[in-house]
C-alpha cells in the first residue's frame, strides 16, 4: 500500500472541446515539459481533443515516472502511486466510454506503457516513442496482455540514452507476445522525436480515431474464457516453443520455423473441402497466395479480408507457410496468448480487429489445430458464430 501523494495535475489543452471526442493524452520525457510536448499537436491530426499532463513531483524534487538516473524506467514504488494519481484525473476528464489514446517519449513512453499494461480495456491506444515498457517493477506482462490495443512504436538505431536491452526487450514484447497489433518504426538516429517518426505517429493516430469512430468498440486486454466450437473440447491449447520471425513491416510474412510443404498443402486441400469454400488468387496478398473464398455468407464484413469477393483467408506460398484470415475479436485474442499467431500490425487502424496471422503447421501434430483455426474463421465468415 503506499501513502505517497501529488498534486493536482497541471494539464495543457488543444484541439477539440467536445467532450465525447477521443482524448489523446501527451505524456512527456525527462527535461521537458507538458507546454513543451503539446507542441507535437501542431503536427497531428485535426479532431481529437489533446492534453499535455506534467510528470508530479515526488520527495527530493524527482518527477514520479522517471527512476534516479532519468532513463524513464519506473520504479515499483512510485508507480502504482503515480498511476492511481494520473486515473484519478483521467477518469474525471475523460469518463468511461471515451477513447483515450496515449502518446509518451522517452520517460514518458514507459509511464504510458505502464498505464496500458495495468488497465489495458481503459485505453483505445498507446504510441512508445523512444522509451521502454516498465519491466520487473509489477505491472503484467502476460502474452496477450495487450490483445486489440494498437500500439505504435519508435525506436532510433543510436539511441544511446534508453539502455538498448530495455529497448530490444520492449521491441520484442510488443510486436509478438503481447498480442498487440503494433505498428513499428526504426530509423537511424538517437533520442529525439525526428519528422519522419512524427509522420508516421500522425498517420498512425489518424487512422486508428477514425477506426474507433466509425466501428464498434473492441475492448483491449485478455480473455480469460474463450471457446472454440472447432476445436477439440472447445480449447485452443499453447503452441510449444518460441514463435517464428515475422517481419514488422508490411508485408506481414512469417520468415523463420516454416510449415514443410506437404502439411501446406495437405492444410489447403482440407480447407477447400468446407462447406461452400472456393479457391482463387488472393485480391490482398502477396503474389502467389491462394484465397479461401465464400459465394454466400454473413453481411458483417468484419468477418472476410476482402468482403467484396468473400475472401475470409488466405494461405500465404510456400516460403512462407502462414495464413491471414479474419476471427471473432475473443478467438483473435485468444490465439495470440497462446502463441499460434499474432494480429496484423494494421488490425484496429485500417483492417478488422480479428485480422490475424496464423503459423503454419510444423508437425503432424499441429496440422488439426491450425485447421480447426481456419473452421473458426470459416464459421465466422458463414455467420455461424458471433463476435464476441
Amino acid at each position: 500500500m503506499t501513502t505517497r501523494t501529488f498534486a493536482p495535475a497541471v494539464v495543457a489543452t488543444y484541439g477539440s472541446t467536445d467532450p465525447a471526442a477521443p482524448l489523446v493524452v501527451l505524456l512527456h520525457g525527462r527535461g521537458s515539459s507538458e507546454t513543451e510536448i503539446l507542441g507535437l499537436t501542431q503536427h497531428l491530426p485535426v479532431g481529437p481533443a489533446y492534453a499535455a499532463v506534467r510528470a508530479p513531483i515526488v520527495e527530493g524534487g524527482g518527477w514520479a515516472w522517471f527512476d534516479n538516473r532519468g532513463i524513464g524506467r519506473p520504479v515499483a514504488t512510485s508507480l502504482r502511486a503515480t498511476m492511481d494519481w494520473f486515473r484519478t484525473w483521467l477518469d474525471d476528464a475523460a469518463p468511461a466510454g471515451r477513447p483515450v489514446i496515449l502518446v509518451g517519449f522517452s520517460g514518458g513512453a514507459a509511464f504510458a506503457g505502464g498505464l496500458a499494461l495495468d488497465d489495458p480495456a481503459r485505453y483505445a491506444g498507446a504510441a512508445i516513442l523512444f522509451g521502454t515498457l516498465p519491466f520487473d517493477v509489477g505491472v503484467p506482462i502476460d502474452p496477450g496482455r495487450l490483445a486489440h490495443l494498437p500500439v505504435f512504436v519508435a525506436q532510433g538505431e543510436d539511441d544511446h540514452v534508453i539502455p538498448r536491452d530495455l529497448l530490444d526487450a520492449t521491441w520484442t514484447y510488443l510486436l509478438a507476445e503481447s498480442g498487440a497489433p503494433t505498428v513499428a518504426l526504426r530509423e537511424p538516429g538517437g533520442h529525439y522525436l525526428s519528422l519522419l517518426t512524427v509522420r508516421h505517429l500522425a498517420d498512425w493516430l489518424t487512422r486508428r480515431v477514425a477506426f474507433v469512430e466509425d466501428h464498434p468498440s473492441t475492448p483491449a486486454g485478455p480473455r480469460p474464457i474463450v471457446t472454440w466450437p472447432t476445436l477439440a473440447g472447445g480449447v485452443l491449447p499453447a503452441r510449444p516453443g518460441p514463435p517464428p520471425g515475422v517481419t514488422w513491416t508490411i508485408p506481414q510474412q512469417q520468415v523463420s520455423d516454416h510449415a514443410p510443404a506437404d502439411l501446406q498443402q495437405r492444410l489447403f486441400d482440407a480447407v477447400r473441402a468446407l462447406p461452400g469454400v472456393g479457391v482463387a488468387a488472393s485480391r490482398i496478398s502477396v503474389p502467389g497466395a491462394r484465397a479461401f473464398t465464400l459465394r454466400a455468407g454473413t453481411d458483417d464484413p468484419a468477418a472476410f479480408l476482402v468482403p467484396r469477393v468473400g475472401e475470409f483467408a488466405h494461405l500465404h506460398p510456400e516460403y512462407d507457410g502462414s495464413l491471414h484470415l479474419a476471427l471473432p475479436p475473443d478467438l483473435a485474442a485468444d490465439l495470440a496468448a497462446k502463441g499460434w499467431g499474432r494480429p496484423h500490425m494494421w488490425a484496429g487502424t485500417r483492417l478488422p480487429a480479428g485480422f490475424v496471422m496464423v503459423y503454419g503447421p510444423r508437425t503432424e501434430d499441429e496440422l488439426p489445430t491450425v485447421l480447426g483455426i481456419v473452421a473458426a474463421s470459416h464459421a465466422y465468415a458463414t455467420g455461424q458464430t458471433k463476435a464476441a
